[in-house]
């Protein structure tokens, strides 16, 4: 294509023009209906949104707390305690490989927990905030 003509548009093998492919006639966006923008000051004033906001603080902050310190623990422990950490508790399994491993447990548990308060506590709120904000479902 020199000089950044077009490509010829596509011919079928009897040569005449492709048809268009429209993806199971889904070639046109969804008719939308023209509503304002949702009024952000107003939402994030308005008390069902302050209310999402202290409940997933009630759970975040205190778990992450509870997390850092079990983690600092551990590294803390690990430096200036090895004689601690080296203790067998059976076999070749030592207090520091059970205190590493439960890092990644204690991770998994909390992931857990967040995803069944989210569940709860969170989400329903959210999808409610969404609908009055924009009249539509969530997708």
């Amino acid at each position: 294509m020199p000089n950044g003509s077009q490509p010829p548009p596509p011919r079928t093998p009897g040569g005449g023009p492709a048809p268009v492919a429209t993806f199971g006639q889904i070639d046109k966006p969804a008719p939308r209906a023209n509503r304002p923008a949702p009024d952000y000051t107003a939402i994030a004033r308005s008390p069902e949104f302050l209310d999402l906001r202290a409940r997933l603080r009630r759970f975040v902050f205190p778990m992450t707390a509870v997390f850092l310190l079990w983690y600092l623990g551990y590294v803390v422990l690990a430096a200036y305690q090895p004689e601690f950490m080296s203790i067998r508790l059976f076999g070749e399994v030592n207090v520091g490989l059970v205190m590493g491993v439960g890092q990644f447990v204690t991770t998994i548990l909390i992931t857990a927990l967040y995803l069944k308060y989210a569940a709860r506590q969170i989400d329903p709120r959210v999808v409610a905030l969404y609908r009055e904000a924009t009249g539509e479902e969530p997708r």
